[in-house]
């Protein structure tokens, strides 16, 4: 489904990403680990085209590594970027028509109705102010948008990040739901242990560069690993 090719990303003349490839194939659940500054929000960050890089992306056998991030959208994936980055000072409902600004009306309206059956707690709040939810409820939303064009794939950047643990886990509930759904996910986490009970396969990235991968398992298991990232 999704193909990186050798992915470069530079910020003047430090590098960020440096020639990283790997593949999501339809269906599967991979993560991507690593420390801070390893360079995991980089390369999603290239995939969705809101950095410059060089490399190929290509997706559902499409190149779409020249096209803007606008252009990209429409091949096919949902993106839940870091820090939420909702708009506060919409309503729930607004920022969920936002996301599914490429839908028709008939796509909109399922899109709508398939993220309050998906979280009824949004439902309850559509004409709500964004600003005003639980750090909980805006992680559900800035998930909810990105289900709004029904994508075959998301790309999720820490969707932990700042939640209680109990929180935590009704979010990886949500995903593991919309995996079994047929959704394929490339997901960015620094709740390493977490993240790898759920996922299929896994990456581990430092200083821009892929040092580590193989099954969730299996990785969950290298001593490596449970030394710098699980504990």
């Amino acid at each position: 489904m999704l193909t990186l090719d050798g992915i470069e990303v530079r910020y003047g003349q430090a590098i960020a990403v440096g020639g990283v490839s790997l593949q999501v194939e339809a269906g599967r659940w991979i993560v991507l680990i690593g420390a801070n500054g390893a360079g995991k929000t980089s390369l999603l960050r290239a995939v969705v085209g809101l950095v410059k890089h060089r490399g190929r992306v290509v997706l559902n056998g499409d190149d779409i590594s020249t096209l803007p991030p606008w252009h990209r959208q429409r091949h096919g994936f949902g993106y839940v970027p870091e820090g939420r980055q909702i708009f506060p000072q919409m309503t729930v409902e607004e920022n969920l028509r936002i996301g599914g600004y490429t839908c028709d009306a008939a796509g909109l309206r399922r899109g709508l109705d398939t993220a309050f059956d998906l979280f009824p707690r949004l439902g309850e709040r559509r004409s709500q102010l964004a600003a005003t939810l639980s750090g909980g409820e805006q992680q559900m939303l800035a998930l909810a948008r990105a289900l709004m064009t029904q994508p075959k794939l998301l790309l999720i950047d820490e969707i932990s990040w700042g939640l209680m643990p109990i929180l935590v886990t009704q979010v990886f509930e949500h995903l593991k739901a919309l995996h079994a759904a047929g959704i394929a996910i490339l997901q960015v986490e620094q709740n390493a242990h977490e993240a790898l009970r759920h996922a299929q396969h896994a990456y581990v990235m430092s200083a821009g560069h892929l040092v580590l991968d193989g099954p969730a398992e299996e990785i969950a298991r290298d001593p490596r690993v449970i030394e710098s990232y699980v504990g």
